[in-house]
């Protein structure tokens, strides 16, 4: 919340919402019911948020989401037995180069993310009998 150096104002900020909605003032709202729209680019700076938005709306796709998208269709095939879990594989020297690259762009967190997913699902087919 914005008001972090303000303790007395959050929890009187908090009292009054929770207040509200005992007495049933957001009820009626739009989208009451339904899920939340968190596509809304709350991090993408504000210059950039019109351009990104006609960008995905015309389906062009980030170069590191189509990795991400494809190691996760890869460690899935792993995981449905689908592809052989041999190093020397295609997709496994697919796999491993598109983590190195996703690491080297500045997405360590999420290489070794997918690494752990990987690596799980290898050790689930190797201690199946």
């Amino acid at each position: 919340m914005l008001l972090n150096g303000f303790p007395g104002l959050t929890a009187l900020v908090e009292r009054r919402i929770e207040e509200a909605v005992a007495r049933g003032e957001f009820d009626d709202l739009p989208g009451a019911g339904r899920p939340l729209d968190l596509d809304d680019d709350l991090l993408v700076p504000e210059e950039l948020r019109v351009a990104n938005r006609i960008l995905r709306n015309a389906g062009y796709v980030p170069p590191d989401a189509q990795q991400i998208a494809e190691i996760n269709r890869l460690v899935a095939q792993v995981e449905r037995e689908e592809i052989a879990p041999r190093v020397d594989s295609p997709q496994a020297r697919r796999l491993r180069a598109l983590l190195i690259q996703l690491e080297l762009s500045g997405r360590a967190a999420t290489s070794r993310a997918a690494w752990v997913r990987y690596e799980e699902a290898l050790a689930a087919r190797f201690s199946r009998p």
